[in-house]
């Protein structure tokens, strides 16, 4: 349980702390201290008695009604278990009390869970009163003599840090017994020893009210409110007091510790549906943001991913389901998975988006969302784009110019019956592509189309800071997109995904067809070993031509068309074979009298990374070897 900055200093007993010198709090207009002498006043020790004052005592109870009002109101603006606590403490003190103690049960039961034994209680936070010479130099000469006499050494309130609460002990009945009681009754001489500590009492002349905090459904705390003796006594009225102090202040807890869990539960969703972290593919370095629509909002439904593909390329995805909610996130978890699932199936884009729209279809007939679905070959330096009713895409050129690219704009998904395009564009080396949600570009300031022009402006500014031959940082790039936000100025979620094209050279590049016959993986260990020389990667020519030569044994062994063979040469060494079946191979534990299932061990011994993708028109298998030096 995290405590505020300003809480019981490092859990010790208040007399143990040293004496702090504080800045005077900033005091409520219905609960500052000129108010402390009328909230609750009561004659002076000693004095004779006097007639009663009908006047006086109506004044009295319309101070009281006030401060309640006010106190009431300040612990309701928190949000968050220490700003309720916090909001307690400093409505009470120095108005109500001169010190005040605030315990809450460790751990806070949510909901409808039953509490864990045993009843522990926990020191939350103590404040007192505390004012210098200096502090008290602001206030008018009228407001200095209604202040309480504190004297700034006194230790008001030693308490101890936690109480385990025995069933059927004294502090356990008055706990349940629900209502403030004062400090010199019978029972709460009993139980205020067990709540601060057998060797700790109350300082002599001091008057204490123990408040029990109940919650919806159970006890969660207490709270002990404490006068110096230089103070007028707590009179019966304040016992009411205490407890619109204690019901207010326990009702706010219940509901931060529920908010607590939502928000706990919300964060959770959302970091699941979102990938952990972004893949790196050859030829393009990722990065991206998510901002939600607000704190109080923390799902939704913008999403984005980018998925690795067979022959080096990647498909990069941004969409957003309509509404911030559990069941906008919900819906964009399944459309994500499904959007996994299709890329693993090497379908076109445009394919992709049409399984994506009969999918929402199948959701509900309300399902609308929109995306952005892109391959980026680095082997073509091409980008294959189409689009769902989302906005279009920014390309970010080395040169320093922005563009919005002129894709198919489409229909949502989940509109049905539509048919999707793909247009083909040029990616070259160095260029940055921006997908983005409409979060980034609409709000109630200013249309998408506008948010989209000043979002090439800022791209196109931030590139010329960096020089014409460089592109910008990419993470630097997403930080300074979104300072693009102004105060107030940001209405839905925002998904970012920011691709820089690296690109793989021709030179990097080499690409046969082998006939399936006996003769294919002699003849790939021999151009393997020529693609390596002509690199300089000698040293890795007997690992790849043995590896090589399994995999192309394999594929042989199935395929009845060409099969193909591709190295790419980048900060690895990758070795791409694929053949016409779609049959994927597995890795199995060979037998001692077996002549085969000994080709994939021995790839997945000698290789950094190795696996296989179905495709539409057969298989890729594939590993990666690290390049020395």
């Amino acid at each position: 349980m995290t405590e505020h900055p300003t809480s019981h200093e490092g859990r010790q007993p208040l007399a143990a702390r040293p004496q702090e010198r504080t800045r005077p709090r900033q005091r409520d207009a219905a609960v500052a201290p000129a108010a402390a002498a009328t909230a609750i006043p009561a004659p002076a020790k000693g004095s004779a008695p006097a007639a009663p004052d009908p006047q006086a005592a109506t004044r009295r109870e319309g101070d009281r009604l006030r401060f309640v009002g006010a106190a009431t109101r300040r612990i309701a603006r928190g949000i968050d278990l220490d700003e309720i606590v916090l909001g307690l403490c400093r409505a009470s003190v120095p108005t109500f009390s001169d010190a005040i103690l605030v315990y809450l049960r460790d751990p806070l039961p949510v909901g409808d869970e039953r509490p864990v034994n045993p009843f522990v209680l926990r020191l939350r936070r103590s404040d007192r009163l505390r004012l210098t010479d200096e502090e008290t130099e602001s206030l008018s000469e009228t407001e200095r003599l209604r202040l309480p006499a504190v004297d700034p050494q006194a230790d008001l309130m030693p308490a101890a840090e936690l109480c385990e609460v025995q069933a059927g002990s004294a502090l356990a009945e008055v706990l349940r017994g629900v209502r403030p009681v004062f400090g010199d009754s019978a029972a709460a001489r009993v139980a205020l020893p067990e709540l601060l500590g057998a060797d700790r009492t109350v300082p002599s002349g001091h008057r204490v009210i123990l408040a029990p905090l109940r919650g919806r459904r159970r006890v969660i705390g207490a709270a002990v409110f404490l006068r110096g003796a230089e103070r007028p006594a707590f009179e019966a009225n304040d016992l009411l007091v205490a407890a619109q102090l204690a019901t207010h202040t326990a009702l706010g807890i219940d509901k931060a510790v529920l908010y607590g869990r939502e928000a706990y539960i919300a964060d959770e969703l959302q970091r699941t549906m979102l990938p952990d972290s972004l893949p790196q593919p050859t030829g393009v370095k990722l990065a991206s943001r998510y901002l939600p629509a607000a704190e109080t909002a923390r799902v939704g439904g913008d999403w984005y991913d980018a998925i690795p593909l067979p022959g080096s390329r990647v498909a990069l995805v941004v969409g957003d389901v309509m509404g911030h909610s559990m069941t906008s996130a919900a819906i964009m978890g399944q459309l994500r998975t499904t959007a996994q699932t299709l890329a693993g199936l090497d379908l076109p884009p445009q394919e992709v988006l049409h399984h994506l729209d009969e999918q929402a279809q199948r959701l509900g007939s309300d399902r609308m969302a929109t995306c952005l679905y892109a391959v980026y070959d680095p082997v073509a330096h091409r980008i294959t784009v189409a689009n769902a009713g989302h906005p279009p895409p920014v390309l970010l050129h080395l040169g320093g110019r922005a563009e919005v690219l002129r894709v198919p704009p489409g229909a949502p998904i989940g509109v049905g019956g539509v048919d999707f395009e793909a247009v083909e564009l040029d990616a070259p080396a160095g260029a940055t592509l921006l997908l983005y949600t409409d979060g980034l570009v609409e709000s109630r300031l200013r249309d998408v189309w506008t948010g989209i022009e000043q979002l090439r402006e800022r791209l196109a500014t931030t590139a010329r800071l960096t020089g014409p031959d460089h592109s910008p940082p990419l993470e630097a790039l997403c930080d300074d997109v979104l300072d693009m936000l102004g105060p107030g100025d940001r209405d839905d979620d925002i998904a970012l995904l920011a691709a820089r094209f690296d690109g793989i050279a021709p030179s990097d590049v080499a690409y046969w067809f082998l006939e399936p016959d006996e003769s294919a993986p002699g003849r790939a260990r021999r151009l393997a070993r020529r693609a390596l020389g002509r690199w300089g990667l000698d040293d890795l020519s007997d690992s790849v031509e043995l590896l090589i030569s399994e995999v192309v044994t394999n594929a042989v062994r199935y395929a009845e068309r060409p099969v193909t063979l591709r190295l790419l040469r980048t900060d690895t060494l990758r070795c791409e074979v694929g053949d016409d079946s779609p049959q994927l191979p597995r890795q199995r534990r060979a037998k001692d009298m077996d002549e085969n299932s000994r080709g994939l061990f021995l790839v997945n011994r000698l290789a950094r990374r190795w696996g296989a993708t179905r495709l539409s028109t057969g298989k890729v298998v594939w590993f990666e070897m690290p390049v020395r030096g």
